[in-house]
Parts: structure tokens; C-alpha cells; sequence
């Protein structure tokens, strides 16, 4: 099955004020494995990550084509910018282009501009390319959209932009990526963890993480985060990688 809306939640338990363990993005597909009343539970097919989503009419998977590489592209009505939605899909979003006219793309019944997309087997060199572009974008628990990310998912989407595997939480990217780096040795795109918390190395002296106390995705000096993290919250790095 495939996710036809901007994004879904996906909740731990079949209430919607439970918690958002993560979220499906546009073209994300997934298994149903249970229907309980008014709710499903699937299994993400990027992640194997379980949960529950309100039931929908959700489409049959099919082969998409392109992928969002903006913070978010903006959807028309036609192929013309007169015909504007208040509609975006976000970063990471995949599509199937059914049908082109100058500079726009169609897919479902809208319109995305071709300079938003990037064919869906395109990797970067640098995994992290653009990583900048969601500097400020609000921290949120669980979320992997562009209104709002929280640490993990933000490493997990540039992961699965890129076309490789990511598992979904810290605590589990943190085993799941086994070269280790010592501190003295950091550079530019290590991974550093904390117990429930990751950030990414933008250079040997800066990092950029969305950090909860901040409610944002900030860039911050290595050692200074280090040092608040552990006089804050009373936690030391248990962990640094590269991959």
C-alpha cells in the first residue's frame, strides 16, 4: 500500500493522543497487518517500523519515479504558477510522473515543478548534501516532515533520500552503524549519540541536530554541545560513527 497524502502519523497505539512513533511521507508504501476498527496497523517497508494509522482508501504501491529534493515543492493545479495550491509535498517524497508540459510534471491530479525533483535512483556524493536547508525547521517527536523533525528522523530521511537503509531510532542507528571514531579523530559527517539523541558533524568543530530544549535544528560547536548535554540532561556520548 502506498501513502496518497503530504504525510501521515503513525502512532504507537490506536489513539490519536498517543504517541507519534514517526511519519509517512507522500509515496512511502507499507503493509497493513491488522485492521482494529477505525485504525490499521502496518509495517513501513523503508524501516520494518510498526504502528497504527487511521484507516484510509490507501492506493496500491506503484513503481515511483521522482523524489522531492527541496525542503518541500509546492503543488498546482495546472502546469502553469497561476494555479498554485496551499499544498507541498516535503523532502524525500516520492512520486510517479505521468505526464510533462515545459517545466512542470505531472503526477496524480497535480502539477510539481522539475527543478523540485530528482529521478529516484539519484545519490549524492555527500549524503548530507543540503542538510542546511532544515536549519530552523521545528523540532517535533517523531516527525519527519518538513513542519516539523525530530534527531533520528532527521539522519534517517537524507539516509533513505540517498536510497540506502536507515533504521528509524538513535538507539538503534547507533548499532546499526559499526565504525567507530574517537572524539580526538571527529570530522566532517560522523555521527555522534547520546542515549536517545543523535547529531550529525558538519565539520571537525561544528554539528547540526534537532535538539528538543531548542524546539529547533540548529548548528552548534561540538564541545559546547557535548558539554550541555551532560550538565543538562545529565548525559555522556555513547557513541560516535561514520558510515
Amino acid at each position: 500500500m502506498k501513502n496518497h497524502l503530504p504525510f501521515i502519523n503513525v502512532y504507537e497505539k490506536k489513539n490519536l493522543k498517543s504517541k507519534i512513533s514517526t511519519q509517512l511521507l507522500y509515496g512511502e508504501t507499507f503493509k497493513k497487518t491488522k485492521r482494529i476498527g477505525s485504525w490499521i496497523k502496518i509495517k513501513n517497508d523503508i524501516d520494518g517500523y510498526s504502528g497504527f494509522v487511521k484507516n484510509n482508501k490507501f492506493p496500491t504501491n506503484c513503481n515511483n519515479t521522482h523524489k522531492v529534493s527541496n525542503l518541500f515543492a509546492s503543488l498546482y493545479l495546472k502546469p502553469n504558477s497561476k494555479y498554485k495550491t496551499n499544498k507541498k509535498l516535503s523532502f524525500g517524497s516520492r512520486i510517479k510522473i505521468i505526464k510533462k508540459s515545459g517545466h512542470f510534471y505531472k503526477f496524480d491530479n497535480f502539477w510539481i515543478k522539475k527543478n523540485e525533483l530528482k529521478e529516484v535512483n539519484y545519490k549524492a556524493n555527500d549524503i548530507f548534501k543540503n542538510i542546511n536547508k532544515f536549519m530552523g525547521i521545528k523540532y517535533k517527536w517523531g516527525g519527519k516532515h518538513f513542519n516539523g523533525v525530530d534527531c533520528s528522523g532527521l539522519i534517517q530521511l537524507f539516509f533513505n533520500f540517498n536510497n540506502r537503509f536507515c533504521p528509524r531510532d538513535a538507539s538503534d542507528q547507533v548499532k546499526y552503524f559499526k565504525k567507530k571514531v574517537k572524539l580526538k579523530n571527529i570530522n566532517k559527517n560522523n555521527l555522534i549519540f547520546w542515549k536517545g539523541h543523535v547529531a550529525l558533524t558538519i565539520s571537525s568543530k561544528k554539528l547540526i541536530h534537532a535538539y528538543g530544549p531548542f524546539k529547533k535544528i540548529v548548528i552548534m560547536p561540538i564541545s559546547k554541545t557535548i558539554d550541555r548535554i551532560e550538565k543538562t540532561a545529565n548525559l555522556k556520548v555513547i557513541g560516535i560513527r561514520r558510515f
